[in-house]
């Protein structure tokens, strides 16, 4: 079953197909109409004046449809932008919270200013060595400072460090979802 992203992007290619053969429809027939078939002139020369009798029925269903796919069009792609929207601001307050989370857990383990940079840059991923390049600092340096950071966190390497703050965001982000997600109360409630 696609999920709603799917339907939407399916929904407006199919809405614009409509549109599009609508318009080229809609266009044929006043063409055909405004010319004739011999190029909007008589045998004698002269211009050939549109039908007055014309039936304009099959232009009023052309534009009817028209109209209700491109208004159709605009919701979907409305309700797109403004889940693309909600979406973006959640990405930047989960930003701004794990920023927060880890200046507080850097407070309260009283890391100096040197050991913030290299925590932060362990936490990123970045290695060892790769530190010591980026720092301009002996390896030996940076090994001194990440020890005395997992020290100051009571964990024994990079993956417990790391973990501290995705196991605090999971449980703050389980605690959100419980309170507005009705499915997160029965799957989630064994988590801490």
């Amino acid at each position: 079953m696609p999920n709603s992203m799917t339907r939407d992007h399916i929904g407006l290619w199919g809405l614009i197909g409509v549109q599009a053969l609508c318009v080229f429809i809609l266009i044929a027939e006043v063409g055909i109409e405004l010319y004739g078939e011999t190029g909007g002139k008589s045998a004698d020369g002269q211009p050939i004046a549109p039908n007055s009798d014309h039936d304009h029925n099959f232009e009023f269903v052309v534009i009817v449809l028209l109209t209700g796919s491109l208004a159709s069009t605009g919701l979907i792609v409305r309700r797109v932008l403004s889940r693309h929207k909600r979406t973006d601001e959640l990405l930047q307050a989960a930003t701004g919270a794990f920023f927060e989370l880890v200046q507080q857990y850097f407070d309260d383990w009283d890391l100096t200013p040197s050991e913030r940079d290299v925590a932060l840059l362990s936490i990123k991923g970045l290695m060892i060595s790769e530190i010591a390049q980026l720092r301009n600092t002996k390896l030996g340096t940076i090994k001194a400072q990440c020890a005395s950071i997992y020290r100051k966190a009571g964990v024994s390497g990079r993956p417990q460090l790391l973990s501290l703050f995705l196991d605090e965001l999971i449980a703050k982000g389980m605690s959100d979802c419980k309170k507005s997600c009705p499915q997160a109360r029965s799957i989630g409630h064994n988590l801490p």
